[in-house]
């Protein structure tokens, strides 16, 4: 008995070191492909000098503003996105109606056009001279444009949400259209409200993929640099405009 004793401790510590093997590769692959890349992008934006990042002296304030507003935006837009994707998710997920298939597909032409097709369609529509903002002078019989969102957060916020609810309604909807719906009739059927159907058991089981379609929103809006640049302006600076500034500027 000792002897097969010895032997079960023996595998269980093999297989141990085999599990720590696994966990030091993936550990050793951000490290070398993402943790380094980003302290030398953060030393060459935030440095005094153009020289290396070990022998600048970095600018905390610019440095501490910079990146507590690529955090700040990226965190309010993926809000935003999930609230308006989930009930888009929804739609796609549990109703079948003609034109599905197609409405589906112009959802996602959004994350694929370029930045600058999108500045120059937001600026036609919601510009000083935009279409909305001359109907609107039109109808409302004044001189100044009533909505000035460029150049401004909420601009960012409306082209990041514009961009980055396709993820979500992909992502999500497709998860919600497999869910297997005799688990929430189950439910229903022993009294369960809808609500109640809704935050024990739908979204328990969407969880997974809620996380993942936030987690690819927060970094398309955290690595965002054409939309901060051409919707917020000058006076809104994330780590990647910072970083490029810096590049063409040394």
């Amino acid at each position: 008995m000792a002897g097969v004793d010895a032997s079960v401790k023996m595998n269980i510590l093999k297989n141990r070191q085999r599990q720590s093997l696994f966990w030091i590769i993936p550990i050793l692959f951000m490290a070398g492909f993402y943790v380094l890349p980003m302290a030398s992008i953060l030393g060459h934006a935030f440095a005094s000098s153009s020289d290396s990042l070990f022998t600048n002296q970095i600018n905390w304030t610019i440095a501490g503003r910079a990146v507590s507003f690529t955090f700040y935006q990226a965190f309010l837009s993926t809000f935003i996105t999930l609230l308006v994707g989930i009930p888009s998710s929804y739609l796609f997920g549990r109703f079948s109606f003609r034109g599905k298939n197609l409405l589906k597909i112009l959802s996602t032409l959004p994350f694929i056009l370029p930045t600058v097709v999108v500045a120059a369609g937001f600026t036609a529509l919601i510009g000083s001279k935009g279409w909305l903002n001359l109907f609107l002078m039109d109808i409302l019989r004044i001189s100044t444009p009533p909505i000035r969102l460029l150049n401004s957060l909420p601009a960012i916020l409306i082209a990041h949400v514009f961009y980055n609810t396709s993820i979500v309604i992909r992502v999500v909807g497709t998860a919600w259209e497999q869910l297997d719906q005799k688990i929430e009739n189950a439910a229903r059927v022993l009294g369960a409200t809808p609500n109640n159907v809704f935050w024990k058991i739908t979204l328990p089981l969407l969880l997974p993929s809620v996380l993942s379609a936030a987690i690819l929103v927060f970094l398309f809006d955290f690595t965002s640099f054409g939309v901060i640049l051409m919707m917020g302006g000058a006076a809104f600076t994330t780590i990647e405009v910072k970083f490029i500034s810096k590049q063409c500027n040394s």
